[in-house]
């Protein structure tokens, strides 16, 4: 009897103990679980995680270096190399223009504003094979080359005469010049220039004029000019036979005079 009851007693012992050794477990458990140190590491790991999500999300969302490249380096459409071709091939339109346009367009140039050229020129080089014939303070005024005015494009306007240009472009020169209205023959008659007069070089010398290698047979005032007309004043010293020109009067008086 007393046997029975200290094994019943070491069993309850035994079933307490155990019950005391699952409260213990039971209890660190559940202190484990409700620790502050574990909430932090689960924030930590919350925070770790959506921010992997959201880095994750913008590398679906933003397209790639490569890609982008490869959009930059697509290669040009068939129609775009045809027209960068056609550019290529075309010759540039200032050098289609032939000589003859060009030259349309300098003389158009020169006849804006209703303007005209012709060219002119004054000489006495006749004076330098007769200059034993002249005074020696003549002499001394007849340049070396025998050209007073260097032949040259001067302008003019639309109904002006040989007269006309020669006035102005002496005066603008700075070349002396002299001349007489000869009302009776309707012409002026040029008197001297550059300080060489009429029978300077003899009774049968004098100047005479040309124009486009022609001495008219009427006054200077008289001989209305055209575009690229060429007119020269040669001063003679033979009535013109020396110059050939003959017997002409060619400026503004008869040859009998």
């Amino acid at each position: 009897m007393k046997e029975n009851k200290k094994n019943f007693l070491k069993k309850c012992g035994l079933i307490v103990a155990i019950l005391l050794i699952v409260a213990a477990i039971a209890g660190c458990i559940y202190a484990v679980n409700n620790s502050p140190e574990k909430d932090v590491i689960s924030e930590v790991q919350s925070e770790e995680k959506t921010e992997i999500e959201e880095i994750e999300e913008e590398k679906i969302t933003e397209p790639s270096a490569n890609e982008t490249e490869e959009e930059g380096d697509e290669a040009p459409s068939d129609d775009s190399l045809k027209e960068e071709t056609k550019k290529q091939e075309e010759p540039p339109r200032e050098n289609n223009r032939t000589e003859e346009a060009q030259k349309t367009e300098v003389k158009e140039a020169d006849n804006d504003n209703g303007q005209l050229t012709c060219t002119l020129s004054v000489r006495c080089d006749t004076l330098l094979k007769n200059i034993d014939k002249m005074s020696p303070e003549k002499a001394a005024i007849v340049p070396a080359n025998g050209i007073i005015f260097n032949e040259q494009k001067v302008v003019f306007y639309e109904g002006e005469s040989v007269f006309n240009v020669l006035k102005r472009e002496m005066r603008s020169n700075k070349i002396h010049m002299e001349f007489e209205n000869a009302p009776i023959y309707g012409s002026a008659y040029i008197e001297a220039i550059g300080n060489l007069y009429e029978f300077d070089c003899g009774e049968l010398s004098g100047w005479m004029y040309r124009v486009n290698g022609v001495y008219p047979n009427y006054g200077c005032s008289k001989y209305v000019l055209h575009d690229g007309d060429r007119v020269e004043w040669i001063y003679t010293c033979d009535l013109g036979r020396d110059i050939g020109g003959g017997d002409v009067p060619g400026n503004g008086r008869n040859s009998n005079e």
